[in-house]
């Protein structure tokens, strides 16, 4: 059965697998993607090499087929570990339930996973090297530029999956005026640059493997997910200015004095940091936030759309739960695309909203308010909560309810955080102090604000 032609611009995680599911569907899907095929060619230019996997982005890759086989590439995180400037470090749960984790996952070991799952598909054409020129939003027509040669197909639906510089986000914006396009791209006054910890010789860890490291500094912040080989992948974050500012990290004397007054327990293991402090870039965070997402038949999908920081661990998660909004209007619809699209950013824009709201959030948490007791407390409280009742944090809820859309996720978890937070203010042991009349005021405090 053919469906009808589709083109999707960028064949990242989100743009492969749409092309992929729909594909299943019967439809001839061209694939564009401007970078070289990363399966011939190291294109990490910088981009973390890990990223954090959850529940959503599992349910999508369930969607293809793919939840079983990826399993056997990534490293279940069970907590954060916290590592403080004076002191011993803690772990932290991400769950109170048993089996409730994320996963460090190699972003170019999925993406190669997804590309080989889309190359099986006969009626998918992939196309490398492959710049998008112009995109026809009338007549749903696209002029891609391949090699030194230069095509123009029309389709009956164009999908934008081409990141947070979307090539087809920018001819909407170039139409602004017509389509009234709201465009907001909003910078973080922090920068970040990644660094390395190599495997043991024999080829382990030289820290907690299944953890996600943060080092919380006033400030300043540094984390680590593990690879597969042995290694971490450190990313450390800090304003471009002010007195020990990124921008002024640029002597190797200053660098040294910098990593050892705040990060000393990781530097040491890394042989090579100025090095790799000179010779790696230094990169901005920023959320990008648009609509609307569609015009007749071109739509906008992933970072394209709703670019996030990094700090919930949901950016990836968020662009394939895309994927699985969409299939599941596919199949209310019966592929009536002006339905399915007018519905698709109805429904997703606020969540895509409240995500990109809740990241920039637990930025500050994970840089200041794991350092702080009082937050501490409540964590543990929360935990418990989790372990005996029937509870869910902030971060379960978004994380480990893949169910729950993130706009529900982001009330009911701010309201539960409020309301615990005031708790943990007054408790003298977080251990021992009852959990029965803790979620009775919760659950009370939520009835009148749901």
């Amino acid at each position: 059965m053919n469906r009808g032609k589709i083109a999707i611009a960028g064949a990242g995680l989100c743009g492969t697998m749409m092309a992929t599911r729909l594909a299943e569907y019967g439809y001839q899907i061209d694939l564009y993607e401007r970078r070289p095929d990363l399966r011939k060619t190291d294109i990490s230019a910088g981009r973390s090499i890990n990223l954090a996997l959850s529940d959503r982005g599992l349910k999508a890759l369930g969607m293809i087929g793919l939840r079983e086989r990826i399993t056997t590439e990534i490293i279940p995180m069970h907590g954060r570990m916290i590592h403080p400037t004076g002191g011993e470090n803690t772990m932290y749960a991400y769950s109170g339930r048993a089996g409730e984790y994320i996963n460090s996952v190699s972003r170019g070991g999925l993406n190669m996973t997804l590309l080989d799952e889309a190359e099986k598909k006969e009626n998918i054409n992939l196309f490398f090297e492959a710049n998008v020129r112009f995109v026809d939003i009338t007549n749903t027509s696209l002029k891609v530029i391949i090699g030194d040669t230069e095509i123009t197909k029309e389709y009956d639906v164009i999908f934008g999956s081409d990141g947070a510089g979307s090539a087809v986000r920018r001819t909407l914006q170039a139409q602004s005026s017509k389509l009234r396009f709201d465009f907001q791209q909003k910078w973080l006054s922090t920068g970040y640059k990644e660094l390395h910890i190599p495997p043991t010789e024999n080829g382990g860890w030289k820290i907690e493997k299944h953890a996600l490291h943060i080092w919380p500094r006033k400030g300043h912040m540094m984390i680590a997910l593990p690879n597969l080989d042995g290694s971490f992948t450190l990313t450390m974050f800090t304003p471009f200015e002010g007195p020990v500012g990124m921008d002024r990290l640029v002597s190797d004397d200053l660098i040294t004095q910098f990593m050892e007054e705040n990060f000393s327990d990781a530097t040491i293991h890394i042989p090579d940091l100025l090095e790799q402090f000179h010779n790696n870039p230094t990169a901005s965070l920023g959320t990008i936030k648009c609509y609307p997402w569609k015009y007749n038949r071109t739509v906008l999908l992933g970072d394209s759309a709703h670019a996030i920081v990094p700090f919930y661990g949901q950016g990836m998660n968020c662009a394939l739960e895309d994927c699985v909004v969409l299939d599941t209007l596919i199949q209310k619809y019966d592929h009536d695309w002006d339905k399915i699209l007018s519905a698709y950013q109805e429904v997703r824009k606020v969540d895509a909203d409240a995500i990109a709201d809740l990241a920039e959030d637990n930025f500050y948490e994970m840089r200041d308010a794991t350092a702080d007791p009082v937050f501490n407390k409540k964590r543990i409280i929360e935990l418990r909560l989790e372990e005996n009742l029937e509870y869910y944090s902030k971060y379960s809820l978004v994380t480990f309810r893949a169910d729950i859309p993130y706009h529900r996720a982001m009330k009911q978890g701010r309201l539960q955080n409020k309301i615990l937070y005031d708790i943990a203010k007054k408790v003298e042991n977080p251990t021992t102090v009852a959990l029965e009349p803790i979620l009775e005021e919760v659950n009370a405090f939520l009835t009148n604000r749901m």
